[in-house]
């Protein structure tokens, strides 16, 4: 814990690879920890069409490795390391992880979120059997089956479009009678004759002998309880549930302020606490994008850098 940073970057998604490049532009001294590898959600996305000046065709992946790329470029340190604790009490703020401890005059959090559990019997026993979160990293392996997606919003409709590339069958799950998506996207799915709709439906319990093989729903409105089966000849089916993102904030709860476990910020991504600053999907705002994740990041590094300059003048 011997080198004193000027910012840390908890997170490596868009709104911490955005924060990271206005730091480094900044010639702050700047590190960036991240538990696993960069990216964030968005490395879980087939194609990126509504990120401002995206390439036709650009993917996740292909987007952070530009992001990534651009932030190396002005020497922004990048770890891999997962935090445990912190102390932000002080004008010196430090983050003991597993593999070192850490030390800055300022923090920007942008942990992002994971996906929500459905919460049902069988669905954590069979993840990575037959349950999954990401169509992109998963798809694949259901060519020629049939697929269940669960959800009604933007994620849950694109991933089936991108599902349905697979798949020979998609039923769309949702728990009312008309989904949350963009009627852009919903337009795709309507006109896909793979893709169909279960309206007023919640899903009760996932089932399998190894893999799953079959779900139980329930219809809301009537009651009505129906098993759906894998074919004989298939044996298997795929459940891919998108029903909303959980905030990561675990590691803040009683520091920070927050509202249904994202994190209070004004404007300028200022938390209550002094130094501390939060960008991104951990946050709460009225939309969750890369775009606005980008924004939320580019102005948490500029004011953390006018916040160090305050404090050392």
């Amino acid at each position: 814990m011997s080198i004193l940073y000027d910012v840390i970057i908890l997170g490596g998604g868009p709104a911490g690879l955005a924060a990271a490049l206005y730091a480094g532009r900044a010639r702050m001294n700047t590190l960036m920890l991240e538990k696993e590898k960069a990216g964030g959600m968005i490395i879980q996305t087939e194609e990126v069409d509504n990120y401002p000046g995206a390439a036709e065709g650009e993917t996740g992946p292909s987007l952070i490795e530009k992001m990534l790329a651009q932030v190396d470029r002005f020497h922004t340190k990048r770890e891999i390391d997962t935090i445990t604790s912190v102390d932000l009490s002080g004008p010196i703020k430090i983050l003991k992880g597993n593999k070192d401890d850490y030390q800055a005059k300022a923090v920007i959090i942008a942990t992002g979120a994971k996906p929500r559990l459905m919460g049902c019997p069988g669905e954590k026993e069979f993840i990575g059997k037959g349950v999954s979160y990401c169509a992109t990293c998963d798809a694949p392996f259901f060519e020629g089956l049939e697929v269940y997606v669960i959800g009604g919003g933007d994620a849950a409709v694109e991933e089936a479009l991108f599902i349905s590339k697979f798949a020979k069958k998609i039923h769309i799950v949702h728990r009312r009678d008309e989904l949350r998506a963009a009627k852009s996207i919903q337009q795709k799915a309507f006109e896909n004759e793979k893709i169909d709709f279960i309206w007023d439906t919640v899903v009760e319990e996932v089932m399998g002998q190894g893999f799953v093989n079959g779900i139980v729903l329930k219809n809301l409105k009537t009651g009505e309880v129906t098993e759906k089966k894998a074919s004989p000849e298939d044996g298997i089916l795929g459940v891919f549930v998108f029903v909303g993102y959980d905030p990561i904030t675990e590691l803040f709860e009683g520091i920070i302020n927050m509202q249904n476990r994202y994190i209070l910020t004004d404007e300028n991504m200022k938390t209550n606490i002094t130094g501390v600053f939060a960008a991104g999907d951990v946050r709460v705002k009225s939309l969750r994008q890369v775009v606005t994740a980008t924004s939320d990041g580019a102005i948490a590094a500029v004011q953390a850098e006018k916040y160090i300059e305050e404090m050392e003048n």
